[in-house]
């Protein structure tokens, strides 16, 4: 059966001549099941055969759903995952328009948490990077963004994963215009990319940019397979101005600001552009697919459909995916206007500009679709997650544990992966941490009692997880229960539900009221207290003939950051089931279809 698919990876020798990373709970990664995927939404139309792809989900879910189509298929892969900064990263939430009466509109939403304990964090990466190598081509290349904090130990695991010899370049981005506070030591204005290749066969196409002041620079021919200086017939020495020179491994890139006005969409640790653009130009062609599976605001996915490649996203982010579809929609019209100077390149073709006539002149891939790998639809992020449960539980949480998120009752709560169903590979973290010395004294205290009263907290689990807990513990008496969210979900008030009145007046559909309850939760809003629900939507989709499977709107009202939804629209005459999508402002989506 489909569902029960599994793909195996090859076993990897052990690397001759280098060091190799442990850590504790290092497991190898040699196979993966095959994840299905629900289509949820269709923006566009397919270009040559193909239409763009992005995935709500556990990104090694949605690489390991990709397998069946696309391994070995992807031709560039960059990637600006977690880096262990002990932050949690978090995003302004402002009303549209004018202010609420009460004058609250803005707060400040988690969106994704960056606190690891250092085992965890390896074996997260190291089981991804192992999956992206099964998904690139044998010309593909592999870029991960990182910094100070844990860039050190991805080198080591890239060393072992591709091999060392398949290691091209150490890229130092140089972000100079960061504002850096007074510390005890230098400012740290820089990040590294890793670039790594399957094989030597890898694209690269040398990129330009043009000099500050042109230069005076020997004319140099080759002799005998050597470079000599050229000259002239009268014996000479040739020169030539030269207004380029080639990109080195030092990327002197500004860093988006607040006061930015283009690019920036509000969302954390959004990276500029010309960054991304420099990478694509450099390691893919026109047509080729480009994979970001820490999609975060979309750049990666914008650069790769100015630049005519096709692309496929994902985030474990709800937030994410929906700014993204924003963004990509507000491109899709940008890109549909004739004769657009969209692409503003940084670089210069020495052939006369052949590769931005090539991108200019290329049919751009510009539809997209978006797929939920498994199917859980009641968290915008895991930091969101792990909240609500804490609260729909009555947890008492433990901020600074790193074993137990909190207690209840007397039983220690470990909270395990969200958006996905619990492994007994999960547990080899827990079982790592436990405070194994604690339990040797309690059992010796009270031998007929258990040493501990554990409850993990998952959303599915596999059938044997307890079981096999129990049994990697059996030296212990434990008391071990599983509260699954999915089969007691109608007991837990998770989140309130949006409300909203939408309407058939004549020949328009009226959106006459739209109340996100969580968020005006959050804006301490009262229904009586919003002068216009249009302050806090995001945006409106209308698909005109719903089939009932996959939404695809003809109506996209999606605003500018200050301006606000219509709410008032045209039926056309062949309308057949109308469903309409509105999204608050924390990218949380009520969907109703209309009599």
């Amino acid at each position: 059966m489909e569902g029960q698919m599994t793909f195996e990876f090859a076993k990897r020798p052990t690397i001759k001549g280098y060091p190799e990373l442990r850590w504790t709970g290092k497991r190898p990664y040699e196979s993966t099941q095959y994840y299905p995927a629900q289509l949820r939404e269709r923006y566009g139309e397919e270009t040559n055969g193909w239409i763009n792809k992005i995935f709500w989900g556990d990104n090694l879910q949605v690489m390991s759903h990709l397998l069946k189509e696309y391994r070995g298929k992807v031709q560039l892969i960059y990637i600006d995952p977690p880096f262990d900064s002990r932050v949690d990263y978090k995003m302004k939430v402002e009303l549209k328009g004018k202010k609420a009466t009460n004058d609250i509109s803005t707060f400040e939403e988690k969106q994704y948490g960056d606190i690891w304990t250092n085992d965890e964090y390896l074996q997260f990466m190291y089981e991804r990077i192992v999956i992206m190598k099964e998904l690139l081509s044998d010309t593909g290349v592999l870029y991960i963004h990182c910094d100070w904090h844990k860039g050190h130990y991805i080198k080591c695991i890239m060393d072992e994963l591709f091999g060392a010899d398949n290691f091209i370049n150490e890229i130092t981005w140089y972000y100079y215009n960061k504002m850096a506070p007074k510390s005890s030591c230098f400012p740290r204005t820089t990040d590294k990319i890793l670039v790594y290749s399957k094989t030597p066969n890898y694209v690269f196409n040398t990129q330009y940019e043009r000099r500050e002041k042109p230069i005076k620079q020997l004319v140099r021919k080759f002799v005998d397979g050597k470079a000599i200086n050229a000259r002239d017939e009268n014996g000479n020495v040739m020169y030539k101005m030269s207004y380029e020179k080639r990109i080195d491994d030092m990327w002197r890139i500004p860093m988006l600001q607040p006061a930015d006005k283009v690019e920036p969409v509000g969302y954390p640790t959004q990276k500029p552009e010309k960054l991304i653009e420099r990478i694509i130009r450099a390691s893919s062609n026109i047509g080729d697919i480009v994979f970001d599976c820490f999609m975060g605001s979309g750049t990666t996915q914008a650069v790769a459909m100015k630049l005519g490649r096709k692309f496929i996203g994902a985030d474990i982010n709800l937030g994410a995916v929906q700014v993204t579809t924003k963004r990509l929609l507000q491109l899709q019209d940008k890109l549909a206007e004739p004769m657009q100077e969209i692409i503003k390149p940084d670089v210069i073709d020495l052939e006369s500009g052949k590769e931005e006539q090539q991108i200019m002149n290329a049919e751009k891939y510009t539809g997209f679709e978006v797929y939920n790998v498994n199917n859980y639809d009641f968290f915008r992020n895991p930091i969101e997650a792990r909240d609500l449960i804490i609260q729909a539980l009555e947890i008492q949480p433990f901020p600074q544990s790193d074993v137990w998120d909190g207690e209840l009752d007397g039983r220690m709560v470990k909270i395990m992966p969200v958006n996905r169903i619990a492994t007994k590979a999960d547990l080899e973290e827990l079982k790592a941490n436990l405070p194994y010395k604690t339990y040797e004294k309690r059992k010796a205290d009270n031998p007929t009692q258990p040493v501990e009263r554990i409850t993990i907290v998952c959303m599915g689990h596999e059938p044997d997880l307890k079981a096999s807990l129990e049994q990697g513990l059996s030296e212990y008496k434990l008391d071990i229960e599983i509260v699954d969210i999915l089969r007691d979900k109608k007991d837990l008030q998770l989140k309130r539900e949006a409300e909203a009145e939408v309407v058939k007046e004549g020949s328009k559909l009226v959106i006459r009221s739209f109340y996100p309850m969580n968020l005006m939760q959050k804006l301490s809003l009262q229904k009586e207290y919003v002068e216009d629900w249009r302050q806090l939507v995001e945006s409106i989709m209308i698909d005109w003939n719903y089939d009932g499977v996959v939404m695809q709107p003809t109506v996209t009202d999606v605003p500018d950051k200050k301006e606000i939804v219509s709410g008032i629209y045209e039926i056309p005459e062949d309308a057949g089931t109308i469903r309409v999508k509105i999204t608050d402002l924390l990218s949380e989506s009520l969907e109703m279809e209309v009599e």
